[in-house]
């Protein structure tokens, strides 16, 4: 992508070119490999479902689903001409023509058209029944896309008054699915017209299709007209032993990936042998993990842990504990015992970046409001207090025979993850003390709509995550807090959040921004819809590789895959 290629250094980029031309002489295949290991799985190449939005498929997938922008390596939004233009167009409200550029077609050679855009932005609306989406932030508030079916453009015209500020985010990496492959599907002609018709029955199986249409499990094939790519990279084949493989993909129009085969190693693959023999990126928050992939010595997780001093860069994402709206801790005295007998400010220590405890959930440590607002909100639950949780639970109604029901909540996290193993450990530990029980409930097939099902609490990175999380500007997971947005898993409602995050999607001045998030942290924290913990500690390393840039955000360091290349 010519803007990221800009960014590096004419030094750099005379030494790729350097080590590409030695390679090619040689003709060795096997430098034309790169092995990357993720901490999540790929369950479907549909990244904006609740599950896929949960899940590592945008970290495998940002060059082979592009959209009109990415997402730099410190979260920022960047426009990406490769796939198109975006054009601000007068009018009363907010208006934008996306044009596709002449050569960008899927894998298949079926033209990117205004259809996929229209299918996008129908699927995210939160307005179409049956339509699954992780989130509608954003989405929400177009009024309507003008678009002819299979022409190259596309005006979107948002609502008076909802002017998405973070506009440029929209129709991005990994949201754009091909219109022509779920069309086939779901047998319709096209998508544009079945929506435009209003024909209940054909958006009844476009939205099946959209949703569980594109299902990714080891040892299944991955057919090419099913799965066609938009980006420098599509799938080749997908199995336990051999990983997520990509390799280059010849339809593609723009600059050829520096490296022609990428082998993604997700959760469900045997990415622990491909540690063992030697893969050359990773990307986890298993920080053992990344000392073996840089062959360094490691240590078990026992408690001996201080990140206190540690320089970790300020993170994108808060590590969180959501609690469910409905059953045990849905009882307000059982969330403010748990709450008290959380060890936040040691279990930040042990695994926070740079140890602080956070505690906010819309705003991360890399927000330029995040220190002065956290601080505000940092007597809020501190340390454990096993005294007062008693007392909390104590407070309790009797039963008839004037005894307390024992108190037991589920803790759920993605197994194995021996980080989040030894966190619910200590929160066990602690909880235990003051007659609060807590059990491990992980799970190596654990989503998010687990909670409040087989699972009270959910451990997990940004909103809903369990891998790489976060975007600079903080949206769309402040949704998190918006009543009926699909990223509120905890159901919690409440008017004055829901039109303080309404308000911060319109405007990205600080000082509109900080009563705002006030606002609506407060009220999260009364209702303790979820605890944050700490800034998420992520290892991103590399070795043998050059011109992999860490990423912040929550396509992670895959998102320039397309430039690495072996030294």
């Amino acid at each position: 992508m010519r803007r990221r290629r800009a960014a590096v250094t004419a030094t750099v980029l005379g030494l790729v070119t350097a080590l590409t031309a030695t390679l090619s002489a040689c003709g060795d295949s096997g430098r034309d490999q790169i092995d990357y290991l993720i901490d999540a799985r790929v369950g479907s190449y549909n990244v904006n479902t609740v599950d896929g939005y949960a899940s590592g498929a945008v970290m495998a997938l940002a060059r082979v689903l592009p959209g009109f922008s990415y997402l730099g390596p410190d979260g920022q939004v960047v426009a990406d001409r490769d796939i198109g233009t975006v054009t601000v167009e007068e009018g009363p409200s907010l208006t934008l023509a996306y044009t596709f550029a002449d050569g960008a077609q899927w894998s298949d050679g079926a033209p990117m058209v205004c259809d996929d855009l229209v299918l996008a932005a129908t699927a995210m609306s939160g307005r179409t029944p049956g339509f699954a989406a992780a989130t509608d932030a954003g989405y929400r508030d177009i009024a309507r896309i003008d678009c002819t079916a299979g022409e190259k453009t596309a005006v979107v015209t948002f609502a008076r008054g909802r002017d998405y500020v973070q506009w440029a985010a929209l129709f991005g990496v990994g949201s754009l699915l091909p219109a022509h492959v779920v069309a086939r599907k779901a047998a319709v002609d096209d998508v544009v017209g079945a929506f435009a018709d209003g024909d209940r029955a054909a958006i009844g199986r476009i939205a099946e299709v959209w949703n569980a249409g594109f299902t990714l499990t080891p040892g299944q094939p991955v057919p090419a007209e099913d799965f066609p790519s938009a980006g420098p990279y599509r799938l080749s084949e997908y199995t336990v032993d051999g990983g997520l493989k990509l390799v280059a993909n010849d339809k593609w129009w723009g600059e050829a990936p520096a490296t022609g085969n990428i082998t993604v190693w997700p959760r469900g693959t045997d990415a622990g042998k491909a540690v063992d023999d030697g893969l050359e990126v990773a990307d986890t928050a298993d920080l053992n993990t990344g000392d073996r992939v840089q062959g360094r010595a490691t240590s078990e997780y026992d408690g001996t842990e201080n990140r206190a001093a540690e320089r970790d860069p300020r993170p994108l994402s808060v590590t969180q504990l959501v609690l469910a709206g409905r059953g045990t801790a849905a009882d307000r005295l059982v969330r403010q015992a748990f709450a008290t007998c959380v060890p936040r400010d040691a279990l930040a220590r042990r695994f926070g970046a740079n140890g602080l405890v956070w505690s906010l959930r819309t705003v991360s440590p890399a927000d330029s409001l995040g220190s002065a607002l956290n601080a505000q909100f940092a007597r809020r639950y501190p340390r454990a207090d096993v005294r007062r949780a008693r007392a909390l639970l104590e407070q309790r109604p009797a039963g008839e025979d004037g005894r307390r029901a024992p108190v037991t909540l589920r803790l759920g996290y993605v197994s194995p993850d021996p980080v989040a193993q030894a966190v619910a450990q200590q929160i066990i530990d602690t909880c235990g003390s003051a007659g609060l029980t807590v059990t491990d409930a992980s799970s190596a097939e654990l989503t998010p709509g687990a909670l409040g099902r087989d699972v009270d609490v959910l451990l997990t990175n940004g909103a809903t995550g369990i891998a790489a999380a976060g975007v600079a500007s903080g949206f769309p997971d402040a949704y998190q807090l918006f009543g009926g947005d699909p990223l509120n898993i905890s159901g919690f409602r409440n008017p004055q959040a829901s039109g303080a995050i309404n308000d911060l999607s319109l405007t990205t001045s600080d000082s509109a921004r900080l009563p705002l998030v006030r606002t609506a942290e407060t009220a999260a924290w009364n209702a303790l819809t979820s605890i944050p913990l700490y800034g998420t500690v992520r290892a991103r390393e590399h070795t043998g590789v050059a011109q992999v840039v860490p990423g912040l955000a929550r396509t992670g360091t895959g998102w320039n895959m397309d430039r690495w290349v072996r030294r």
